[in-house]
């Protein structure tokens, strides 16, 4: 058995067991940098606890809360022991001091819409929270974008699940194309913007 149906397993269990509470928790977990698969945690309680549309809306907010709950875990990482570590001991992966000072600088110029955007990208959505914490984003605006960037991700999962039925769980195996389209199109809208600002200079 592949670690990957281990973990889907585990997530089915205990979303029947603990019901919101689970998915609560999972959420938590997932948005704390942890290996959760939201991808799952979401279709399913859309599959299993939604019984009507206000399920979908209810359980988007606890998706979401969950989020910002994990995500906050993960900037407190980032804010306290981050900054420090990458200080100390950056030089021997090849990031001086002057090169964590530009890092901040473009997160300081950038970081709101990376918050936003990585909170719907695969991978960069379980990770943008280190980061912020990392360069210390402001907790308002994290919170913020943390949340408008969660929402939409967490109703859309939520919503496939409740449509799907019984094959919910057909949106974890085909969400890598789902990804590779959403990445390929912020690559197009990266670089529009890039080739934009150079024509106008």
């Amino acid at each position: 058995m592949s670690l990957t149906k281990i973990v889907i397993d585990w997530i089915i269990r205990v979303v029947d067991s603990l019901s919101w509470a689970g998915v609560l928790v999972l959420m938590i977990m997932e948005s704390a940098c942890l290996p959760i698969p939201s991808e799952v945690v979401m279709p399913l309680a859309g599959f299993v606890l939604c019984k009507t549309k206000v399920d979908l809306v209810l359980y988007t907010i606890i998706g979401t809360n969950a989020n910002l709950i994990g995500s906050w875990i993960a900037y407190l990482i980032g804010s306290l022991g981050g900054r420090p570590f990458l200080i100390k001991y950056g030089r021997y992966i090849m990031l001086s001091k002057e090169e964590l000072e530009r890092a901040k600088n473009l997160f300081d110029r950038y970081g709101d819409l990376a918050v936003l955007i990585g909170r719907m990208l695969p991978a960069i959505r379980t990770v943008i929270s280190l980061p912020a914490g990392i360069f210390l984003m402001k907790p308002i605006k994290f919170t913020l974008y943390t949340v408008l960037g969660s929402v939409p991700w967490n109703f859309l999962l939520t919503f496939l699940g409740y449509r799907l039925g019984t094959y919910w769980y057909l949106i974890e195996e085909h969400m890598k194309y789902v990804d590779a389209l959403v990445v390929s199109l912020v690559i197009l809208i990266i670089l529009y913007f890039i080739i934009r600002k150079k024509i106008s200079h």
